[in-house]
């Protein structure tokens, strides 16, 4: 039960219902529960004396001449004066029924209280349609094989209930200050609690737009620390993100400023007059590499971009690997025949058991395509002595590993260098290889994201061309899945 409903949820509000709503609810039970203590206290006092008034009146019963009489002196008759709230009557009854003294309207006890001990007994009864209160006892007398005597004291109950009534009040009054009272300190207590909040609001406020450092979570309370700790996570994977996107555009316009320099500078030198046809045609094939470079450094910048945003590291799949990198390598084969480069696979038929992974199919095959292509811009070769390139698969069903391989027969790459080759732009030197340094950096994302590493090693170390070996080890995706439709 809530007592404020809201159309957007509150915590101060839910605290607030939470604390008050018991409160509220407990306070008739609490009424209830004192008005039947305040009856119990309220009937004991005068219980008592009507016990006393029943003992008094046992006293003076006697027995003459095999009779059972009852005589009441006048000083004891006192004790049986009504007062001015209650009336009091009394009621003898001699074993044989006679009714020796006093109202002979009476209720009589219950029939399984006939024979009783000589303690005085208490019950509520009614006489002429007034509740009263009655205290009995039976009185055994010195004749053979006689019953006993019943002697019975009965009080109407305005006292008790006034008494009653006055406990009530004395208990419940103060409540009714207190309750608000309760309820005013709750409300400030809440308010202090969650202070906090609000301070940690207004600090969050108070930043500029550019500014993303984390937030003290020391300067909140311990359950609100795991909220900053989350909000500190937040900031930071925003902060790399826009940190992608500046690199991503400085990177777009430096690398871009080059080759659209040369299409200006290209289309100028066509332009001018006195232009022979010869050098026409070699202004227009340097326009066209450059467009074609232009293009190539744009789709790698795409590439760079959809990989390191993580878009699509979400949907993966069962991938059959040694099917992609066959593809790949199939539709480089031009490229590497022009190039005189020996091209070819070595590994497993696609379907075999170790050879599916779970991955993005478009972000694997980019990343093959692009450790392909870094190998055939980087293996010298001619048509005297021809390069090899060779992609490998690897399967190891026991570690429920697959591994790839990217071998080379170029000059490989020094250890000073296989850091530096996977940042973006870094071009090895003292080679001629066209490209725009983004192919690396770009294998390395995606093998990040796929929960791999790439490692460089020599093919033949020690060799005056030793090769270079790009290594990728991938999860084996379990032989019980159904390769995808």
């Amino acid at each position: 039960m809530k007592l404020f409903q809201r159309e957007q949820r509150s915590l101060f509000g839910e605290i607030l219902d939470w604390m008050l709503t018991p409160l509220l609810l407990l306070w008739p039970v609490s009424l209830a529960l004192t008005w039947l203590v305040a009856q119990e206290l309220a009937n004991k006092p005068f219980d008592r004396a009507l016990e006393y008034n029943a003992h008094a009146l046992a006293q003076f019963v006697s027995v003459q001449g095999k009779r059972v009489q009852f005589n009441l002196p006048q000083p004891a008759s006192e004790l049986l004066r009504a007062d001015e709230s209650d009336f009091v009557y009394y009621q003898v009854i001699a074993p044989s029924g006679q009714l020796l003294a006093g109202e002979r309207d009476l209720p009589a006890p219950p029939p399984d209280e006939r024979i009783s001990s000589s303690e005085v007994q208490l019950r509520d009864a009614e006489l002429r349609g007034i509740g009263i209160r009655v205290a009995y006892l039976w009185v055994r007398v010195p004749l053979e094989g006689a019953p006993a005597a019943l002697v019975q004291v009965a009080e109407t109950r305005t006292k008790r209930s006034v008494l009653a009534t006055e406990i009530i009040k004395g208990v419940m009054l103060p409540q009714f200050v207190i309750l608000p009272l309760a309820v005013l300190l709750v409300w400030l207590a809440l308010a202090r609690g969650i202070k906090p909040l609000h301070q940690l609001e207004e600090r969050i406020r108070a930043r500029k737009p550019e500014d993303l450092s984390p937030l003290d979570h020391r300067a909140v309370p311990m359950e609100v620390a795991p909220l900053v700790d989350s909000v500190n996570d937040l900031l930071r994977r925003l902060h790399e993100s826009m940190a992608t996107q500046k690199r991503f555009l400085a990177d777009a316009a430096h690398q871009l400023k080059t080759p659209l320099a040369g299409l200006r500078m290209q289309a100028d030198l066509a332009q001018r007059e006195g232009t022979s046809t010869e050098e026409l045609k070699r202004s227009l094939q340097q326009i066209e590499r450059s467009s074609v470079r232009a293009t190539h450094t744009v789709n790698q910048l795409l590439a760079l971009a959809r990989a390191e945003g993580g878009a699509m590291v979400v949907q993966h799949q069962r991938v059959d690997l040694a099917e992609l990198v066959i593809d790949v390598v199939r539709d480089a084969v031009p490229r590497a025949l022009h190039r005189f480069i020996d091209l070819g696979y070595d590994g497993p038929e696609p379907g075999q058991p170790g050879v599916f992974v779970d991955g993005n199919p478009v972000l694997l095959k980019e990343m093959v395509r692009n450790l392909l292509d870094n190998a055939i811009n980087y293996t010298p070769s001619s048509s005297l002595h021809a390069g090899v390139v060779t992609a490998r698969l690897l399967p190891d069903r026991l570690g429920r590993v697959l591994l790839l391989q990217i071998e080379d027969s170029g000059p490989g790459v020094p250890e000073a260098e296989r850091e530096l080759i996977f940042q973006p732009f870094y071009r090895a030197l003292g080679t001629e290889a066209d490209g725009s340094g983004l192919g690396l950096p770009i294998v390395r994302e995606i093998a990040r994201q796929h929960g791999s590493e790439v490692s460089i090693e020599d093919v033949q170390p020690g060799a005056a061309m030793p090769g270079a070996r790009f290594g990728l080890r991938f999860a084996a995706s379990s032989e019980a899945a159904a390769p995808p439709p």
